[in-house]
């Protein structure tokens, strides 16, 4: 199967755009894929979404259910430190995941090594 690396880097107010990557990662996950992801920028508050129908799209599922089923799978996460932490975050928000916090060069590097990158 194909490695398919998605970058989600919209604030969770942009409910469509995250859902939509989110989702895309759950589908290439179902299909067998080799999926990661990386959150940065505003993206790494979606990882403190904690209850169902929080942060939902039209037509493109809740971020609660996707990312559980993502650590279900045990997907792979990259999440920035840098974002993170100007943010507010600690290491507390990769709890429960297969999450660590990465550098910009992580993301080129796994961009590379992706058959297919999408950004959301």
């Amino acid at each position: 199967m194909s490695k398919l690396l998605v970058h989600i880097y919209s604030h969770p107010q942009m409910k469509n755009n995250v859902t939509m990557g989110l989702l895309v990662a759950v589908t290439g996950l179902r299909e067998g894929h080799d999926v990661e992801i990386f959150f940065s920028a505003d993206g790494v508050h979606l990882l403190n979404c904690k209850n169902e129908n929080e942060i939902v799209g039209q037509g493109t599922g809740d971020v609660k259910v996707h990312l559980d089923e993502l650590r279900e799978g045990n997907v792979k996460m990259f999440v920035s430190g840098m974002s993170s932490r100007a943010r507010g975050y600690d290491e507390n928000l990769l709890e429960g995941y297969n999450a660590q916090f990465a550098m910009p060069d992580t993301l080129i590097n796994r961009s590379f090594g992706a058959d297919s990158v999408l950004c959301y």
